[in-house]
């Protein structure tokens, strides 16, 4: 084939349309230490598109090279290409998109008097170098994108689409890089300007992600070993219908990686609505000897070298931390709420309790109202100090019957009442009353509380069965549970790659709780289970199992099972809708919640508590104005 025709053929799997273009240019500059990047496009990228940066920029002598293909300074030996730690290697962007576009490279390199330029127009004969004056860095303007090849023009969206592609494109890769400043300049109009945020890296998130994004995200910092994973987690309320919200950076490059998606999911398992994609803008700096990131041209893709500590690492590290903030700051996923930080000076604080919390306001018209009793005397309603501490005790007994746990030692209110002394409340405050046979209607040192009793106390069930379970499983020496053998061995037939999943993760399987022979080239039988799936499909269940082994080298079908089957029980086994509760068996609930991890929502992911502060009862009554 002719050079331009070879060169047109690698440019389809580099330069998609004109966002692809930006990307490879940015990461070059980038590369090149540039500190300001400036994007200037016209109709969408597609007429003209130029990057301008202060890198060290390129000599005279190299200028026609770096438009050649495999041309790259970047690396030079194989031992290079094991520990790549620059954004571009492969020294194939410049050159794919010099043949599909009409390109003009300017260049000024560090200690030069001048700086050169040279033409390509989509061919291979390259301009001579001819000097012009600029500062110190590179210029490159591509124009009128796909011009020689009509077929793959046809393909491009319209102009508000491919800026909008644009647009993203630039936001992804000022979010790697905060120290850099961005400009992008679209017909004339600047449509987005970043100054450096190194101080303040949550300002460029907000301008990027969004202020919304922000209030309702909680920080991620963490080391193990040669392994660093920092960002922001969203909370679990704040869930989105796609995965428009997921941003991960290896060593300051987006992936998109199947190991790393499937760790942080498992770690949001216990607290997202089904079928909502979590929030998350998160970086992990790993030794690039440990990642091979030369496994497709557009460089998205990754290979972990040990992708089962890498997922192990993330998936702990995000659960914690997910954990942690569902059970200081419970919030509803609508556009009826929005998060408040809380100090610790104005919420009350109890010793086994987080070291910060949120609280959040709904800031909607919603008059409460009473039948029979005025707003004042509803809110005004004192506990009962008839009802005893023993009481409450005995109520928590009988709801934890099928989990075999106590609760901890309830506390009461104090005997002068709930308005006796803010400053010792407990976080959740102390109840007042029950609405509608549902909610718990509770007083703080910031206003009202308003709990949905049952999710709430399933979240409590599900999580001491979860713990009465794990600590069975460890008296059983297994990470489960004790099996359990079937009558009936499950017989199934699996493909070759699966088979080979399971060779090379044999010794998993007994800790997952399954024993599993291998019958012939393709055939496995498995002989015992743990107990509390003998009526799953467990066929099904290890097809699932070897699946994502394949995919994602790990998996959590087993305890998913297992936790969906727990989950089913504390629903069951929680208290119902319409059940009259003592104030004291409401504090004790209260008090429960507290304790429990992941309390701010149930099971299912829907909140089980929500503040409504006195500023905000302010200001639907009016008052002060």
């Amino acid at each position: 084939m002719p050079p331009q025709l070879i060169n047109q053929i690698a440019a389809g799997e580099i330069i998609e349309r004109p966002a692809s273009v930006l990307k490879e240019l940015i990461e070059n500059a980038l590369d090149a230490g540039a500190t300001r990047l400036e994007v200037t496009a016209e109709s969408g990228g597609v007429k003209r598109l130029l990057v301008a940066d202060n890198g060290g920029g390129i000599l005279k002598q190299d200028l026609a090279l770096a438009l050649s293909r495999h041309a790259t300074s970047k690396i030079d030996s194989l031992d290079d290409l094991e520990t790549v730690a620059t954004l571009g290697f492969r020294g194939e962007a410049l050159a794919s998109i010099a043949s599909v576009g009409r390109l003009t490279l300017r260049s000024r390199a560090q200690g030069e008097d001048t700086g050169w330029e040279i033409r390509s127009e989509g061919d291979d004969q390259i301009s001579e170098p001819v000097p012009v004056a600029m500062q110190v860095g590179t210029w490159i303007e591509v124009r009128d994108l796909f011009y020689n090849t009509p077929a793959r023009r046809k393909f491009l969206r319209t102009e508000q689409t491919e800026l909008n592609q644009l647009d993203q494109t630039l936001r992804r890769m000022a979010m790697s890089r905060f120290n850099v400043k961005f400009e992008f300049t679209h017909n004339g109009r600047v449509r987005r300007h970043l100054e450096d945020a190194t101080m303040e890296p949550l300002k460029r998130i907000a301008t990027v992600m969004g202020d919304e994004f922000v209030a309702n995200s909680v920080p991620l910092d963490a080391t193990s070993g040669a392994m660093h994973l920092s960002g922001w987690l969203g909370l679990p309320a704040f869930s989105r219908a796609q995965r428009d919200m997921q941003y991960f950076f290896l060593n300051g490059r987006l992936i998109r990686d199947p190991t790393v998606s499937h760790a942080i999911r498992r770690a949001y398992q216990d607290v997202l609505f089904h079928g909502r994609q979590p929030a998350y803008v998160v970086y992990l700096e790993l030794d690039p000897a440990r990642v091979d990131v030369n496994v497709h041209p557009t460089k998205h893709e990754v290979r972990f070298r040990d992708s089962r500590d890498v997922h192990g690492f993330i998936q702990k590290v995000v659960a914690e931390v997910v954990g942690a903030s569902v059970g200081e700051s419970p919030s509803l996923s609508s556009s009826y709420v929005r998060p408040v930080v809380a100090s610790e000076s104005n919420l009350g604080r109890t010793d086994n309790m987080p070291e910060q919390a949120s609280v959040f306001t709904v800031n909607t018209y919603s008059p409460l109202q009473s039948a029979g009793q005025s707003p004042r005397q509803f809110f005004n309603t004192q506990p009962n100090s008839a009802a005893t501490t023993e009481q409450s005790t005995q109520f928590y007994r009988d709801l934890h019957a099928n989990a075999s746990v106590l609760p901890a030692e309830i506390s009461e209110p104090p005997a002068s009442g709930v308005e006796a002394n803010t400053d010792d409340m407990p976080p959740l405050g102390f109840a007042i009353a029950q609405l509608h046979g549902i909610y718990i209607l509770a007083q703080n040192s910031q206003g009202m509380v308003v709990v949905d009793m049952h999710a709430a106390h399933e979240r409590i069930t599900y999580e001491s069965l979860k713990q009465q379970y794990d600590a069975s499983a460890d008296a059983s020496g297994d990470q489960m549970a004790a099996n359990q053998p079937l009558i009936v061995p499950v017989s199934l037939v699996v493909s070759e790659r699966e088979i080979s999943a399971w060779e090379e993760n044999q010794a998993l399987f007994p800790k997952l709780g399954l024993e599993i022979d291998q019958l012939d080239a393709t055939g496995l039988v498995v002989r015992s289970v743990p107990k509390l799936l003998l009526n799953a499909d467990i066929a099904q269940l290890l097809r699932d199992v070897l699946s994502d082994l394949v995919d994602a080298g790990n998996s959590d079908r087993i305890e998913q099972t297992i936790n969906e089957t727990l989950s089913s029980m504390a629903c069951h086994g929680s208290v119902r809708a319409n059940r009259k509760l003592t104030i004291e068996e409401m504090n004790g609930l209260l008090r429960e919640m507290e304790r429990t991890e992941r309390s701010g929502q149930c099971n299912h992911g829907r909140p089980t508590w929500i503040q409504l502060n006195l500023q905000e009862l302010d200001r639907w009554f009016k008052r002060g104005q």
